[in-house]
């Protein structure tokens, strides 16, 4: 398996991925970039398409060359939601050099099989090339209870501490804040 980022030539790939799912084939992962409004919309497909070319995500495409996972990773600035939410509002004020993982989704038939974590390993490696100063995630605490894949799109905290990533403060019951130095 290798990770892609999304561009022009993988384009394609990321609509037939996002395809396996109503429910993200509705987000088309744009969710973070915009207020409600512009969600209810229904034009989420060409809102992430018009940022292809900019940093926005990663592919995991298997070795058949199907896309089977999906993170998207772009400096925080790209995120308008985030500064609006109180379990992604920043820590500071200073937001230059922060990028942030703000969702993964992996097809079902190869879940559980480690891919998540290949995207995670390879986000932080993106951003690091990009320049990026630290790297957040805004990952959901399961406490060792089993939860749906859909309440996982923000990953498992303990994936993300496995991954390097310090826990900066809780945010509710079952929410963090981590981030990662680069």
């Amino acid at each position: 398996m290798k990770v892609v980022a999304l561009d022009e030539s993988t384009w394609p790939l990321a609509e037939s991925l996002f395809a396996t799912s109503k429910t993200v084939s509705w987000c088309f992962c744009t969710w973070f970039m915009q207020t409600n409004a512009e969600m209810d919309r229904g034009d989420n497909r060409e809102v992430l398409r018009a940022r292809v070319g900019s940093p926005i995500g990663l592919l995991a495409v298997s070795d058949t060359g199907d896309a089977v996972g999906w993170v998207a990773v772009a400096p925080r600035a790209s995120y308008s939601r985030l500064a609006r939410s109180k379990i992604t509002a920043p820590v500071s004020g200073d937001i230059s050099g922060v990028w942030s993982v703000t969702c993964f989704y992996v097809r079902r038939d190869v879940r559980r099989q480690g891919v998540t974590s290949l995207l995670l390993d390879a986000a932080v490696e993106y951003a690091a090339k990009a320049g990026a100063k630290s790297i957040e995630g805004y990952p959901i605490d399961t406490e060792g209870r089993k939860l749906q894949a859909g309440e996982l799109y923000h990953g498992r905290l303990t994936m993300f501490l496995d991954a390097g990533f310090e826990l900066v403060e809780r945010r509710g019951t079952r929410r963090a804040l981590v981030s990662r130095a680069l």
